[in-house]
């Protein structure tokens, strides 16, 4: 019996099973089935559990080299929510990509852990491998914040 870390079996049995360069998707609620691959649904209620809940738990055991995330993700939420997110991202690469690119990733996925979480667009692909410097981490971050705001003025 598990008394410690992830409890969900099914959770831990698709954890075990990721290796390097894998990919991972952790959903919100709205997120569609993807038939053909496996799909843990912890959602229980609005927001419980959330993705940044489930991101704290599995990176305690998952090395996130790469995050993918939409990038309605940084138009629809507020800059407290992006912080959030971030924060819980550091130490890997985060890439925002149209949402359609994203959703792309989706069938070379390992598997899809479906959470409760409400917040928009807060779906994401993570790929195992090696975690990225604090200072590696920050210019990624910045470029990615350039790259958005380029994509943005290019829209108008």
């Amino acid at each position: 019996m598990l008394i410690t870390g992830i409890l969900n079996p099914a959770l831990v049995s698709l954890l075990a099973r990721v290796r390097h360069t894998n990919s991972l998707v952790i959903a919100d609620r709205g997120f569609p089935l993807w038939p053909g691959i496996e799909t843990v649904d912890i959602s229980l209620v609005d927001n419980v559990p959330t993705v940044l809940q489930v991101l704290a738990a599995v990176r305690k055991n998952f090395v996130v080299g790469q995050a993918y995330m939409a990038q309605e993700f940084l138009k629809e939420n507020s800059r407290g929510t992006k912080n959030a997110f971030l924060r819980a991202l550091r130490g890997c690469a985060v890439d925002f990509e149209p949402h359609e690119q994203l959703r792309q990733r989706v069938p070379k996925a390992i598997g899809l852990i479906r959470t409760g979480d409400t917040i928009q667009y807060a779906n994401m692909v993570l790929v195992s491998g090696r975690e990225r410097s604090e200072e590696h981490t920050s210019e990624l971050q910045s470029q990615s914040t350039i790259s958005y705001a380029v994509f943005c003025l290019k829209k108008k």
